[in-house]
């Protein structure tokens, strides 16, 4: 892994370094869900029972989580908003992102959640962390949406 990236617990002082800067596909899938990118990574963090965020020399570029939807039936939200910077270290991401992904399932069979049709270089991650991204759409406030899933193992 590059030594200029680290990941580390998720703390409500990185919102608003990553909310300002936020990737504008991420902007707009906040929009879509009927919140601004302060205030999805505010939400996110206070419902997720993990959650981390990704610095880049030292610099908040990224959050991401799981938010435990129905433990009795092990289902997770797992969610991802970064700056455009974060995408510049894809190997990366790559590299400690299936790593991550058990950890936030690790009490969990199935994580789930939507990503923006537009959203190609999440689309492209997701996948490689081994989730299942549907092709059908589903229109939210006029951003297509597709599904995506993981049956955790």
């Amino acid at each position: 892994m590059d030594s200029r990236v680290a990941v580390v617990p998720a703390e409500f002082r990185h919102i608003n370094m990553i909310a300002n800067r936020l990737r504008e596909v991420d902007r707009e899938e906040c929009a879509a869900m009927g919140r601004t990118a302060k205030q999805a990574m505010r939400l996110g963090l206070a419902t997720s029972g993990k959650a981390w965020t990704a610095l880049v020399d030292g610099k908040p570029e990224a959050m991401f989580g799981v938010v435990v939807e129905d433990l009795i039936n092990g289902l997770g939200t797992p969610w991802f908003l970064g700056t455009d910077e974060v995408y510049r270290h894809g190997r990366e991401l790559l590299m400690w992102g299936p790593g991550f992904v058990s950890r936030l399932g690790d009490s969990l069979q199935r994580l789930g959640n939507l990503v923006s049709s537009r959203n190609r270089q999440a689309i492209r991650l997701l996948q490689c962390w081994g989730f299942t991204v549907e092709e059908d759409e589903i229109m939210i406030r006029g951003v297509a949406f597709r599904r995506f899933s993981k049956v955790i193992s």
